[in-house]
């Protein structure tokens, strides 16, 4: 058998600061795995510059003018999100004949030594190999979001297991099972479990970010979060439709309190004051409802237009 042609895939966003060094360690990695026979020489990196505006590309040129064609680029002509960049990286990986790819993060937060135990568990049948986090280097706010998007999107119907990342090993038969799918939001963290295909989970220490920030914030993985759940599931909707139900059913049950007042000339009666509240808070359950309908109507809506999920303005190959 021969070895492996692997791809790195590495989405970067304004990481001119600290790709250098991940480069550095990265390389450490894959010379080492390149000389033990883990891997094939044929080996290469793809690095997919989402619409950077420091010098990530300016980085990304340098270090390909000095791989000895070991590392492949695109840029993308402005920002197209971080699922984009990775669609396009394992697209380019499948384009360029690999065996196997493996997304990984642009500051090495993941563990880059598991790299070997992937693909070992590539070469014992496995499909796809996800890197599953043991810890969180996040602060609380964001760990509490975190571990509720998790429970959240399971009970809404999306299977992800808890602290699923981007740090994932998927072989060249589900990079041509991806090609097939045409979609413009792709969640790819839900895909890839939806698929059925062997797969094996990894653990792995997150270590510190040694330079920047990252540039994932509440609202960017509130809108992923949203993504995956229109993408994957439509619980929502019955949820919806459930919640109309019942509260149609309680303004039944006001209205009859209201004639029976009206008819015995009761001043009061036990609890009516309660539902003083009751047409503000209807009023904002529907206003919820609505939003998510629109979330649905606006998924129909992109997926409707075909818009391309990225666009290239300058690739090195």
């Amino acid at each position: 058998m021969e070895n492996t042609k692997l791809a790195i895939v590495i989405p970067c966003f304004n990481e001119a600061e600290t790709l250098p060094d991940s480069l550095r360690k990265l390389w450490n990695i894959f010379n080492k795995m390149i000389d033990n026979k883990e891997i094939s020489a044929e080996s290469f990196v793809f690095l997919v510059d989402d619409g950077s505006e420091d010098e990530t590309w300016d980085v990304i040129k340098t270090a390909y003018q000095n791989s000895n064609s070991k590392i492949k680029a695109v840029k993308f002509s402005r920002n197209f999100g971080n699922q984009a960049a990775i669609i396009a990286g394992l697209e380019n990986a499948y384009k360029f004949g690999a065996d196997a790819a493996i997304t990984i993060d642009a500051d090495l937060q993941q563990d880059v030594n598991k790299i070997s135990e992937f693909i070992k568990a590539y070469e014992e049948g496995y499909d796809i190999v996800c890197g599953i986090r043991k810890n969180r280097t996040d602060g609380f706010f964001k760990k509490f979001c975190a571990n509720s998007f998790y429970k959240v999107i399971n009970f809404l119907g999306v299977n992800i297991k808890p602290n699923h990342s981007e740090f994932r090993l998927v072989s060249r038969r589900t990079l041509e099972i991806l090609s097939n799918y045409k979609e413009t939001n792709l969640f790819i963290r839900g895909l890839f479990y939806d698929l059925g295909l062997k797969t094996k989970d990894i653990d792995f220490e997150v270590t510190e970010r040694e330079f920047g920030k990252s540039k994932f914030n509440f609202l960017s993985l509130l809108a992923l979060a949203a993504k995956g759940i229109v993408s994957f599931s439509a619980r929502p909707l019955r949820i919806v439709f459930f919640l109309g139900f019942i509260i149609s059913f309680i303004s039944v049950l006001l209205a009859i309190a209201c004639i029976v007042r009206l008819i015995f000339h009761l001043n009061y009666l036990p609890g009516l004051e309660l539902f003083e509240t009751w047409e503000t808070f209807t009023a904002g359950i529907q206003i919820l409802c609505i939003g998510v309908i629109g979330e649905y109507i606006g998924q129909i809506l992109t997926e409707v237009k075909a818009r391309p999920r990225y666009i290239s303005d300058e690739e090195l190959k």
